[in-house]
């Protein structure tokens, strides 16, 4: 009797902790999404450079390159719900800074202080993300359970990353010289205050911890790495690519329809609001694809979504890239509504566009469930050289900005579907795990921890 309540009492705390982790993924795309269209509110006064603007987001990704590995080992040391309440501290700290540099004329100074502000959040969301994956997928035991609750959790992420644009471009407005990254400063202490009230929260929460063993003791020393598994190394420039994907196609598709004159899309009227609607769109459409995936990923497997969703994408994009920006469609009043009566246009390509959102929805989960699957004891580490590689959200969109200053934004995304060709081929053969002979027994222990 004893034995059946303590295997309830454990359940119920996973529970818990499996809500935490969704409430944390929310916070990371919440914190990561302001980068990109404040960004244009500074590249605005930079004469529309669109590389300067996209510098606050590289900022805020360029930090998972050197927060990454450590924020692993973080765990090994202090745990997961340690590391998450450190993570929260720091994203206040990152949060403040930024909010300081809308206190004076904006200028190269105050440019300065912002991108500072950025990096710092890039260490919080780093260390955020290093402890809800592995947690999530450990805490659904892997295969596809745990791909499941990664959907899931990712369904929470896209919910705050379809707010936040949306928000920030209603606070915009016409996007013009006078704009001031005071605008947005109302958001800025809206994630501060959910970071306080975040770590209140979590600091009450029981949170397994999988990678400390037994009686308290640090992990022992182990004689081979993830680098060792050819399926995890593969998943690693997958998930740089993929992360780069993401970001760039909302990212430059904002700054392509903010834009005014022939360079951009033409739109008349509140560019930056219509902008921030359709792209808030984009982060709609995948938070509607993890949704759909967290009820299929039991019985579709990790492998065929990812190939699925992967050509899809290469299809949207190319079509997008081939679509005149004359052959426009008016904007649904639902989306942006005008009290003047006018109805805003907007080329069919940023349909196409937002559409991959349903596509990109379900990679991040997918390839990181692949890459990790039969890894065992070896997960954490790889998490947090994955956490490392997230820096591919800001590398590939800034090169794609370098690209569209050159060459336009809309044939920029050729770069994107050569990424998303590299996915297909992971998801395709990439994928399959050569390395069976490594003993990763210890997997066995870190479940235990959690039954």
């Amino acid at each position: 009797m004893s034995a059946k309540s303590n295997t309830g009492g454990k359940t119920n705390g996973n529970i818990v902790a499996i809500i935490a982790m969704f409430f944390l993924f929310a916070m990371i795309s919440f914190v990561t999404n302001l980068a990109a269209p404040i960004g244009t509110i500074w590249g605005y006064q930079f004469e529309g450079n669109s590389f300067l603007g996209m510098l606050g987001n590289m900022m805020n990704f360029l930090a998972y390159l050197f927060m990454g590995i450590p924020a692993g080992k973080i765990i090994t040391r202090i745990g997961y719900k340690k590391t998450a309440l450190w993570a929260m501290a720091i994203g206040i700290v990152g949060l403040l800074v930024q909010w300081t540099s809308s206190l004076g004329t904006m200028g190269i100074g105050m440019f300065v202080i912002y991108l500072i502000g950025a990096f710092i959040c890039g260490f919080c969301v780093c260390m955020l993300n290093t402890v809800t994956n592995p947690m999530l997928n450990l805490l659904g035991g892997g295969g596809n359970r745990g791909n499941q609750l990664l959907q899931a959790g990712g369904a929470f992420n896209s919910l705050a990353g379809t707010l936040t644009p949306f928000f920030v471009g209603a606070l915009i407005g016409q996007l013009s010289r006078e704009s001031h990254i005071g605008n947005v400063s109302p958001l800025l202490w809206i994630a501060i205050g959910i970071f306080v009230v975040a770590f209140i929260v979590i600091s009450f929460v029981h949170i397994p911890e999988p990678n400390l063993v037994k009686g308290g003791s640090k992990a022992p020393k182990y004689t081979h790495s993830p680098w060792n598994f050819r399926h995890t190394v593969l998943g690693v420039c997958a998930i740089f690519m993929y992360v780069g994907i993401e970001v760039g196609i909302p990212s430059t598709l904002n700054f392509y329809l903010a834009e005014p004159g022939e360079r951009g899309a033409g739109i008349i009227g509140d560019a930056s609001v219509i902008a921030g609607a359709i792209v808030a769109v984009y982060w709609l459409f995948m938070l509607i694809g993890r949704t759909l995936s967290t009820f299929i990923s039991s019985k579709v497997s990790s492998r065929q979504q990812l190939i699925t969703v992967s050509f899809a994408a290469i299809v949207l994009i190319i079509v997008a890239i081939l679509t005149p920006k004359e052959v426009v469609f008016n904007v649904p009043s639902f989306i942006y509504h005008n009290d003047s009566g006018v109805i805003a246009q907007v080329p069919v390509s940023a349909l196409f566009l937002i559409c991959c959102g349903l596509c990109t929805s379900v990679m991040w989960g997918g390839i990181f469930n692949l890459a990790v699957e039969g890894l065992g004891k070896y997960t954490a580490q790889a998490s947090g050289i994955f956490m490392m590689m997230v820096v591919g959200g800001g590398v590939i969109p800034l090169v794609q900005q370098l690209f569209a200053d050159k060459i336009g934004y809309m044939p920029s995304y050729w770069l994107l579907v050569a990424c998303l060709g590299f996915i297909l081929f992971y998801a395709i053969a990439g994928c399959i795990n050569v390395n069976k002979d490594i003993d990763v027994s210890y997997e066995e222990e870190l479940k235990e921890e959690l039954v």
